[in-house]
């Protein structure tokens, strides 16, 4: 448990690295009724809507970002620490302007309504945003919390008239997101089509709830992008997703970026100076869409 804390502050540091020019620049850059370019290099309008996710434990509020028109695949976003924040906005706006409906809530519903935390936020040095922290978090991670909420996002997204319910879902994580891409993907085999995991952590644990212990259970394609000081910190998780899903016949690729720091594929983290590995993970994710969904 202590090493996940750590790991868990790690992730919100590698993740959030804002000075106060940048955020308000950011909140600036997020709106409703957003244009955002695809990877064929067209723009196309989508529409950006504050909305509230009823689930088993109450209510949740998320951006529900969808094409201007038409009906699209959904996809399901999953934050990493730093919670909804404007560039997570920002990255919902990008996949669906490749074509999709997209939800990204705010994990830590639970404790607070987002932003959780703002541009003065400073775990390293401040015991009381620590604590903080430690507060808004537990009740996420809390056994079986995260996957209640999965059934919840799921059933919102079909729900709407912008999804294509005759398409799979996909659904995508970045650093504490990681794990639950795998959760959504075994608790809803039918309906996930595919899932993508971006400098993920605690993919593998040693505990019997380990995520990686679910491939049995998924029929998605996935994809995981795995930060090199990740693989360097932890060599083992690799060779043990790639076993589980190989033993599972699950089609998922593995993939370490050996010059990609933790948080790369973040706009707002101190690691995403790598903006051509950024860009290249960016396109895997599209082409597992396009291709699955």
């Amino acid at each position: 448990m202590l090493n996940e804390k750590k790991d868990q502050a790690r992730d919100y540091e590698s993740s959030r690295d804002l000075s106060r020019r940048n955020f308000v620049a950011l909140s600036l850059a997020a709106g409703v009724g957003a244009v955002a370019a695809s990877a064929s290099g067209k723009e196309l309008p989508v529409v950006e809507t504050d909305v509230n996710v009823t689930t088993a434990d109450g209510i949740c509020d998320a951006v529900f970002i969808h094409p201007v028109k038409g009906s699209h695949p959904g996809v399901l976003i999953w934050h990493d620490s730093p919670g909804l924040r404007p560039v997570m906005r920002g990255l919902g706006k990008r996949i669906a302007a490749e074509g999709y409906s997209v939800l990204v809530p705010n994990l830590f519903y639970r404790a607070a309504r987002a932003p959780v935390f703002d541009s003065s936020f400073d775990y390293a040095k401040n015991s009381a945003d620590r604590e903080k922290y430690a507060r808004i978090t537990a009740p996420f991670f809390a056994p079986g919390a995260a996957e209640r909420d999965a059934v919840a996002y799921v059933a919102f997204l079909d729900a709407q008239r912008q999804v294509n319910k005759k398409k799979k879902i996909g659904t995508h994580g970045y650093c504490l997101g990681g794990p639950y891409v795998i959760k959504t993907a075994a608790a809803l085999p039918d309906r996930i089509g595919a899932g993508a995991s971006f400098h993920g952590g605690f993919l593998v644990t040693n505990k019997p709830n380990s995520p990686h212990l679910l491939a049995p259970k998924i029929k998605a394609r996935l994809y995981f992008a795995i930060a090199s000081d990740d693989d360097k910190r932890e060599p083992e998780v690799k060779n043990k997703l790639r076993e589980a899903f190989a033993a599972a016949q699950v089609r998922a690729e593995i993939e370490v970026y050996p010059n990609a720091l933790h948080g790369w594929c973040v706009p707002d983290s101190k690691s995403a100076e790598n903006k051509a590995d950024a860009e290249r993970a960016w396109a895997k994710l599209v082409a597992l869409y396009k291709e699955t969904l």
